[in-house]
Formats: structure tokens, C-alpha cells, sequence
């Protein structure tokens, strides 16, 4: 689904810049870019972007420190970093970005995470109902079902996957899970996470094996793949 805001690439490397704007044009969104913080604040004043691209290693400042600038505004934010370690994605996305991607990368794994934040923005204050395959998650029911077979999932289970739900394809961290569910006090057991999800792998996976909905990421959490299984 296209947006009909552009979508801002901030980035100090023209090269980068070129490569994801080619991409981008190709697929039919409008781009506009900013080469440091300041050019991106004043680009998110005036171009109003749907979505931003966003580079950590900025000339005037941590390309962290605009992560919730633009969540403020609403804006999806996909950061498009050098960084690896796992600590810097897990303070992206525990500040609100919608997923992270290490450079170098592969333009189409870019464009397919493009698709999935704009339909999580578009999506958001929609349809409760969310449908993986043969799987229904409808959130205002608090039901869930499996090829029309209503699914019993134990309170932390239901907890987890409607936390997942809420924001699907985002990766949301192993301390937001644990701190939205179980509480502070245990914002480093993981082996509650791990428990849950591994129940809602039996219960919902063709393969719980080879998951294809519950997706994990070492060492950062968990998301949702809005993709049948089957695909």
C-alpha cells in the first residue's frame, strides 16, 4: 500500500541516499532526503513524511535522540544503521522505532519492511480482527481461533500474542514484553518469555519447530510475521 506522503530518507552518505531513493521511486512512493538532524527535523515540519529511514551515525547529532521526535508526529521510523551490536537496536526499538536493518542491506528486505510499517501506520486505529493464515486474532473479542476452532491459550499466552497483535511485524524487545506483562520486577527473566512463546508456537504454528509467526530475534525479542505460514 502506498502512502501519499513522501517517505524521508536521512542519511549523510550520498551513495546510500541514491541507492534507497532508486528503490524506493521504483516502487511508486515519493522521496524526499536530509543529510543530518536538522535537515530532517525541518523536512518533518514540512514534508510531513509517512515513514522515516533513518541513519544512527549522524554529523550534528545521535540519530537516536530523533527516534521519538518522529514518533511523536506519528511517523513510522525504519532504522537503517551500520551499527550490529544488539544494544544499540534494542534501545531503537525500545524508544519506538518500527524495526531496524544493518547496512550493507538488501534493498528488497528494505522495501519489504517499508510495506510492513506502512501497513502497520495505515492499520492502526482499524480492524481489530487480524487474520495469519488459518489464525484469527480478534483483540476486542480477546478470541482467538485456528481454522475456524476457537484457540485456548493460557493468560500469559493470550498476553503476549495480543501485545504482539497490536503492532504486528514490529520486533518489540524481550524488556518491553516482559515489563508490559509480567511487571518490572521481572524485566529480565526471559525464560517467562520463552515459556509463553513456545506455548503459543504449539498451539498456533503448522511447525512449531520452524516458526513462521512467531518469529524470534536473537538476543533483541519477539514479532509478530503478518505472513501465512503457508507462504
Amino acid at each position: 500500500m502506498l502512502s501519499a506522503a513522501p517517505i524521508l530518507i536521512v542519511d549523510d552518505e550520498p551513495a546510500i541516499r541514491r541507492l534507497l531513493r532508486g528503490a524506493l521511486e521504483r516502487s511508486g512512493h515519493a522521496v524526499v532526503e536530509a543529510e543530518s538532524g536538522r535537515e530532517a527535523l525541518g523536512a518533518l515540519e514540512i514534508d510531513k513524511p509517512a515513514l522515516v529511514l533513518l541513519d544512527l551515525g549522524l554529523p550534528d547529532r545521535d540519530g537516536l535522540e530523533l527516534i521519538p521526535l518522529f514518533k511523536a508526529r506519528a511517523v513510522a521510523v525504519l532504522v537503517v544503521s551500520a551499527r550490529e551490536a544488539t544494544a544499540e537496536k534494542v534501545a531503537a526499538l525500545d524508544l519506538g522505532a518500527d524495526d531496524y536493518v544493518t547496512k550493507p542491506f538488501d534493498t528488497e528486505e528494505v522495501l519489504a519492511r517499508v510495506r510492513t510499517a506502512l501497513r502497520r501506520t495505515v492499520s492502526a486505529s482499524g480492524d481489530p480482527l487480524l487474520t495469519i493464515g488459518d489464525v484469527a486474532i480478534d483483540l476486542d473479542k480477546r478470541r482467538v481461533t485456528r481454522a475456524g476452532e476457537d484457540v485456548h491459550l493460557r493468560p500469559k499466552e493470550y498476553a503476549l500474542l495480543s501485545e504482539l497483535a497490536r503492532q504486528p511485524g514490529k520486533v518489540l524487545t524481550h524488556a518491553h514484553l516482559l515489563r508490559t506483562i509480567w511487571g518490572p520486577a521481572h524485566e529480565r527473566d526471559l525464560e517467562y518469555l520463552r515459556v509463553a512463546a513456545r506455548g503459543l508456537r504449539l498451539k498456533l504454528e503448522q511447525d512449531p519447530a520452524s516458526p513462521r509467526m512467531i518469529i524470534n530475534e536473537p538476543a533483541v525479542g519477539y514479532r509478530l510475521n503478518e505472513r501465512s505460514p503457508a507462504d
